[in-house]
């Protein structure tokens, strides 16, 4: 009963709290990560979790999963690229793989999706990755991200 509770209570508060692209975000995550298992064309992928009750709430946000999820496929190198030269003692290779995907979104939504302000990107992976991934994911999402932002932001004021 606690338990049931609890969850109820957990859903509801978050809820009100999360951003309105918040169930796209995990549609793409979730369709990323069943890229790497499936052998299917990443259409196909992404058309079965478009076809999951609940992976999108409006029109507009299967219009942006769809943008999203094609920008990583497009731009995976050079994210994985960025990944690298920001790691510190890291090695790439023993990354989660659910948190090289949100570092992917979080990085293709801070250098090619205009309408998404970084620091919004940022806080929504690492709150995805509370749900998704590891205990020190966070903050090793916020730490990736946030120093990918303040590179590109440097360079542009350069």
């Amino acid at each position: 009963m606690y338990i049931c509770q609890r969850k109820i209570l957990w859903e509801s508060v978050t809820a009100t709290k999360t951003h309105p692209r918040r169930h796209a975000r995990e549609s793409v995550l979730k369709a990323l990560y069943a890229l790497n298992f499936l052998e299917e064309n990443p259409k196909e992928v992404l058309t079965k979790i478009l076809n999951i009750p609940k992976s999108y709430e409006r029109e507009s946000d299967a219009n942006y999963i769809d943008l999203l999820y094609s920008s990583v496929l497009k731009h995976t190198e050079k994210a994985d690229s960025i990944i690298k030269n920001n790691l510190q003692n890291w090695d790439f290779k023993r990354i989660a793989e659910v948190d090289k995907i949100l570092l992917r979104m979080g990085i293709i939504e801070i250098l090619f999706i205009d309408d998404v302000p970084p620091k919004a990107s940022i806080t929504e992976m690492v709150e995805i990755s509370k749900v998704y991934s590891t205990e020190e994911s966070p903050n090793f999402i916020n730490g990736i991200l946030d120093s990918v932002y303040n590179y590109y932001i440097n360079k542009i004021k350069s």
